[in-house]
């Protein structure tokens, strides 16, 4: 028995200041575990048979490890071989895209990106038609054409800001990918940043940064293409009052990143630097639990225990910074978000004031009822989401477990 040897998936190891984080980047499956545990999982991978790497472990640290609940572990995380063999597995193939990740944060476009801010401010100090207002969402006199606009221009700039996420990932060697997915009525664009933790937590801020980056860099050029197609009378152009709409969106989308209180850009930024693994569901647990304790109502707490000592220790103090996401959500919702939709509503009414019958009228009355849509029905479609997912738990713990419930 001490001769037989546990062949590994090929695993990473990043050290996190006492505890290591091992992970099988291929599945992306990770785990914590403390340094010891991390040594003897190494020396079983490089080779070592589980008996003596046991009895290793014992002389190393002066204490009796569980080698069979241990390996019973590794075997859920999918860290070992499941055909036992143990051959290396064949090469990957070059990365693609990686060449651009590494031109797109190379030291000259870091340059350009810069110039390009600093170029746009200039230019908006000296124009101040061109800084961000809530009225360049109306660059046409027709709410459906910018309802329309609005919709399918700004999906190229949330492609091209999942794409920043997508090539800072390959910069790093990552597999990471780009997919094209929805939210009830939303198109959305997902990056899916598979091997993150397989690299060292300072290589992981610009990654989760630079979504951010590109939006300030779009906003920018957006502005200065608004500013270069003036008509000669110095007004905006269509082309302009486009560039400027969306250049509006982009802020938008750039400060609802300091919604803390969502897994935001900023969120994981965050959590990174305070190398927490679930900040997020741990302060907010928290938060409620202080705020169920003040209304005297024990009954609506949950178990502070399911998350890491560490990260409940962190969570209270980071719970000011949720308040503060919260603040900005509605920052964002009295000067932007608030602002356009009176100035939408009024359009509209003014529109159908015309008398039925008439384009105009047609346009603020459709115009109306889009915008409806887009609260009511992610509403209803959200509540109804929530109602089958309580009757499927009702249903969970109403029948009885079955053998393949076990399984």
């Amino acid at each position: 028995m001490d001769d037989v040897r546990i062949a590994f998936h090929e695993l990473s190891f990043v050290p996190e200041g006492d505890e290591v984080v091992v992970g099988r980047v291929d599945a992306d499956s990770y785990a914590v575990l403390p340094g010891d545990g991390a040594a003897l999982l190494m020396e079983m991978a490089r080779g070592m048979p589980p008996e003596r790497a046991a009895r290793w472990y014992e002389d190393t640290y002066g204490e009796q490890v569980d080698i069979d609940e241990f390996l019973e572990t590794l075997h859920e995380l999918g860290f070992v071989r499941s055909d036992g063999s143990s051959e290396k597995s064949a090469p990957e193939r070059p990365l693609p895209l990686r060449w651009l990740g590494e031109a797109a944060f190379s030291p000259l476009a870091w340059v350009l990106y810069g110039a390009v801010f600093c170029v746009w401010l200039f230019t908006a100090v000296n124009n101040r038609d061109l800084l961000p207002s809530p009225h360049h969402i109306f660059f046409a006199d027709s709410l459906l054409v910018v309802q329309f606009g609005i919709i399918f221009g700004q999906l190229p700039l949330v492609f091209l800001h999942e794409a920043f996420h997508m090539l800072a990932g390959r910069r790093l060697g990552l597999r990471s990918r780009l997919s094209i997915s929805n939210r009830y009525l939303y198109i959305v664009f997902e990056t899916q940043m598979n091997g993150l933790l397989s690299v060292e937590r300072r290589k992981r801020y610009l990654p989760f940064l630079v979504g951010m980056v590109c939006d300030v860099v779009v906003f920018g050029l957006l502005g200065l293409a608004a500013h270069l197609t003036r008509a000669d009378d110095g007004t905006f152009s269509l082309t302009g009052r486009v560039c400027l709409a969306l250049a509006f969106t982009v802020l938008m989308r750039f400060a609802w990143q300091f919604q803390l209180y969502l897994r935001t850009d900023l969120y994981y930024v965050f959590a990174t630097a305070l190398n927490c693994h679930d900040l997020h569901n741990a302060s907010t647990a928290l938060l409620r639990n202080r705020i169920w304790r003040l209304l005297r109502r024990p009954e609506r707490l949950v178990d502070e225990e399911q998350w890491t000592e560490y990260d409940r220790r962190v969570g209270r103090w980071y719970g000011p910074f949720i308040s503060l996401g919260i603040l900005a959500m509605l920052l964002i919702t009295v000067f932007g978000s608030l602002p356009v939709a009176v100035q939408y509503v009024q359009t509209a009414l003014r529109s159908m004031s015309g008398g039925v019958g008439t384009p105009a009228f047609w346009d603020g009355a459709l115009g109306l009822l889009i915008l409806v849509n887009w609260f009511v029905t992610p509403a209803y479609l959200a509540r109804r989401k929530r109602r089958q997912a309580r009757q499927n738990s009702a249903r969970t713990v109403a029948e009885p477990v079955t053998s393949k419930g076990v399984n």
